[in-house]
């Protein structure tokens, strides 16, 4: 059989109130609605193969103005939904309601253990930089020796001055995140990003991009 509608998946909770998604709209100016199974609720949109069928949606994955608005429209559903959610990625795409259906009760124990986990919590992101730092002043130049030599030495103070402030900077990472870690429920590590990426000159380095499940207490 061929379908030619799909779903899109938002999020799950323990339960979604049809009032609260009431006029909510989503990916492509879809209502959001709910559909339940096994105890929990999945928040979803129907949408076109046409346009969200695995060919076309590859395409438009690549494409980055529609991609920031499918996004946005994505997270503010997220963002809308009351509290405790498990959000689901980006372009998470059933069959129908009842592949929707299926997937709660076999993740059942999965999603309500992640529930109970983030009830009554709040996620953190941390992100750490350090500026360029200025030059490291010359060395005092030891007497003999030509200038090739001269250029050589300086050259290897720099650059043992830079691996100094390199590994200070990730230690000081480093007691930052344990320190934070102490005070949240769990914490994750996640890859450092480019500078393009963080809004920062491009002089600024990323020493830490982590987050942090914190009590709301």
């Amino acid at each position: 059989m061929t379908y030619p509608h799909a779903i899109w998946g938002y999020a799950v909770a323990a339960g979604i109130s049809p009032d609260r998604l009431a006029g909510l709209t989503g990916v492509a100016g879809q209502p959001v609605r709910a559909v339940a199974g096994a105890g929990l609720a999945a928040a979803v949109s129907t949408v076109s193969l046409a346009e969200f069928g695995e060919q076309p949606l590859r395409q438009r994955l690549e494409d980055l103005a529609w991609l920031e608005t499918t996004a946005r429209a994505h997270h503010q559903v997220i963002e809308a939904l009351p509290a405790p959610v498990i959000p689901l990625r980006l372009a998470t795409i059933y069959r129908d309601d009842g592949n929707v259906a299926s997937l709660l009760a076999e993740r059942q124990a999965e999603l309500a253990a992640a529930l109970d986990q983030i009830t009554a919590r709040a996620e953190w992101g941390v992100k750490l930089f350090a500026a360029e730092r200025a030059a490291a002043p010359d060395a005092p130049e030891p007497p003999g020796g030509g200038p090739g030599l001269s250029y050589l030495r300086r050259r290897r103070h720099q650059l043992s001055a830079q691996d100094q402030a390199r590994q200070a900077d990730a230690a000081m990472a480093r007691q930052v995140h344990a320190a934070l870690s102490g005070m949240a429920a769990a914490a994750q590590l996640r890859p450092a990003q480019a500078a393009e990426l963080t809004g920062q000159d491009s002089t600024t380095t990323m020493l830490l991009n982590a987050t942090y499940l914190v009590d709301d207490a």
